[in-house]
């Protein structure tokens, strides 16, 4: 499955996202992003099984437990349970999910993928999100020219 842009851009115009997989190490990648997207801008949620607060903000244990309820979830899980948070998000009314990929597979699967297309998700698989941020930093730049290079940088339709 090819990503569309369109899918991309929509996604990121939610200014207020689930961020799955948040870690309590701060130097996990999915801390990174967070810091990221808060800095510009974005109210991210951590959703974290141990709770607790990470970059400041209480995490919940489950997307289902986040009030107000929000649209869209970033899932930075193993692979291995991908498609049982897909399937959380749905049961909490998200219906834009991004299946973070980074260095090798993150939280990218079939039956994940297939989640998504079952349950009317609009799913970005695979790519890392601060790629398509306006300004990017040095990597996210390089990573973004290579797939453009490449031709596996999601086109507009």
């Amino acid at each position: 499955m090819r990503n569309k842009r369109e899918d991309v851009d929509e996604f990121l115009s939610h200014r207020r996202v689930a961020l799955v997989g948040a870690s309590r190490d701060d130097k996990d990648f999915s801390r990174l992003v967070m810091r990221e997207l808060l800095d510009r801008g974005y109210d991210v949620v951590p959703v974290n099984p141990g709770g607790g607060l990470i970059e400041g903000r209480a995490a919940c244990a489950e997307v289902g437990a986040i009030e107000p309820p929000l649209e869209a979830a970033i899932v930075m899980t193993p692979p291995q349970v991908a498609e049982q948070v897909v399937r959380a998000c749905a049961a909490a009314g998200i219906q834009r999910v991004w299946l973070h990929r980074g260095v090798g597979q993150g939280a990218v699967s079939a039956p994940a993928v297939q989640a998504c297309q079952e349950l009317g998700i609009r799913v970005v698989a695979g790519e890392c999100p601060l790629m398509f941020l306006p300004n990017p930093g040095f990597v996210h730049q390089l990573h973004r020219l290579a797939k453009k290079i490449a031709g596996s940088y999601p086109a507009r339709a």
